[in-house]
């Protein structure tokens, strides 16, 4: 069924990539519900929906396309459902999920047709390399936040904070120890880092576990979307075409860019083109839709299922094995939930993301001015506006403005010219 032979691997190995991919991704099992707690989540809804969109989007991909990649709920989308669409929109959240739940079924409905490769191939590439980049300062701004490392500022917005604090100290030392791991080639350093810091955060007692460690999994409010007539009629009545839009287009390139970076990576290109990639976007489109309906933000094909593969992980057997120690991981949502309510613990998690995201800066073509100055625009902006779409929004607003001075409108896609009005739009009227 994997292909074991053809891909010159054995279960053994399989196996362990498996679990080198689950220790590098885990912590989206604490850092995912608790971002979306900040939405008004319950964090037992939060955590029980991540584990179910991982379960259910890994499954598909690992029968379906037969890749060791890992679907889960995006790092970047996750902190935009929470910080901008809920509270900008002033909407619940689960009227959010109806529009993440709509974002599943256009994607999918995008993954049966053409229409997503012509899609892709429209974009500019520096504007691609520019929305990771920017997505990548946003999750470390967050975390800086949350951490109390960065905090309020009457004047200047932001200021350094409190370094004397607990919380503060905490979330430095759990830094120090998760980039000292990575810095020695750790496998899941991420994870343990978390673990140490946490030893350290109960010694000091900063972390308890008054509802104990095991408990049944469940869901405290159940399914959340269920009737897509219901969902597209919230869409259109709370007016979150843009919110869609730009859940979409992210998903698109997160997506995108992990499957080719990953597979390249494992050497399952065919003639440098993706093969079943049909099958590897109705995986994340299925993900999505699923995990909306039980409480969490987009899944993408996750960045970290490369770790799995340089541990020499080469079909969906790895993702099976994933997906089993996601499922036990289900039965400790008390600890995760003890765990999540410290910040500190969680927070080095997020800043060093951010930083795996930025490095797709360097792709940019800075020499051209035209080029650079939309993809700056598009990275700046996300973690000052704390805002996804007012990113992505100004990026391709600005890029053909600046094409048309130069003399350059040819060479402008004709859908850029249609992203940039719907996005004008977006900021002129829906934004107020």
């Amino acid at each position: 069924m994997f292909k074991l032979k053809e891909r010159n691997t054995t279960v053994r190995t399989e196996f362990l990539a498996g679990i080198t991919t689950f220790l590098t991704l885990a912590y989206i099992i604490v850092v995912n519900p608790m971002i979306l707690k900040d939405a008004g989540v319950p964090f037992e809804q939060g955590f029980t929906a991540t584990i179910i969109a991982t379960v259910v989007g890994t499954l598909c991909m690992a029968f379906f396309a037969n890749y060791p990649i890992i679907i889960g709920p995006s790092m970047g989308l996750n902190a935009y459902f929470a910080y901008s669409v809920i509270s900008s929109h002033n909407i619940s959240y689960a009227v959010g999920f109806s529009a993440v739940f709509i974002t599943g079924i256009i994607f999918l409905i995008l993954s049966l047709t053409s229409f997503r490769a012509k899609l892709i191939n429209a974009i500019p590439a520096n504007l691609k390399h520019a929305i990771a980049a920017g997505i990548g300062l946003f999750i470390t701004f967050i975390g800086l936040r949350l951490s109390g490392i960065v905090a309020d500022h009457p004047t200047n917005l932001v200021t350094l904070g409190d370094f004397s604090s607990p919380k503060v100290a905490l979330t430095l030392i759990g830094i120090v120890i998760t980039i000292t791991l990575m810095t020695l080639n750790v496998q899941g350093a991420l994870f343990i880092g978390m673990i140490i810091t946490g030893i350290i955060a109960f010694f000091t007692g900063r972390l308890n576990f008054d509802k104990g460690v095991l408990a049944m999994p469940h869901l405290p409010e159940g399914v959340l979307v269920y009737n897509p007539i219901q969902s597209v009629a919230d869409v259109i009545h709370y007016g979150l075409y843009s919110v869609v839009f730009s859940f979409l287009l992210v998903m698109l390139f997160d997506t995108t860019g992990a499957l080719l970076g990953i597979v390249r990576q494992a050497g399952l290109l065919k003639n440098g083109k993706l093969d079943r990639a049909g099958s590897a976007f109705f995986s994340d489109s299925i993900g999505t839709a699923v995990g909306a309906m039980f409480g969490t933000s987009p899944t993408a094909a996750t960045v970290e299922s490369s770790a799995g593969v340089g541990t020499g992980g080469k079909t969906g057997l790895t993702g099976v094995t994933v997906v089993i120690l996601f499922l036990v991981a289900a039965f400790f949502g008390p600890l995760v939930s003890a765990v999540s309510a410290v910040p500190a613990i969680t927070a080095p998690s997020l800043i060093i993301v951010g930083s795996f995201m930025i490095k797709s800066i360097s792709e940019i073509d800075w020499n051209d001015f035209d080029e650079a100055f939309p993809a700056f625009l598009v990275i700046v902006s996300m973690p000052l506006t704390s805002s996804i779409a007012n990113g992505i929004a100004l990026g391709f607003i600005s890029y053909p403005i600046m094409k048309f001075a130069k003399g350059k409108v040819r060479e402008v896609h004709p859908l850029v010219y249609v992203f940039a009005v719907l996005f004008l739009y977006q900021l002129i009227f829906l934004a107020q």
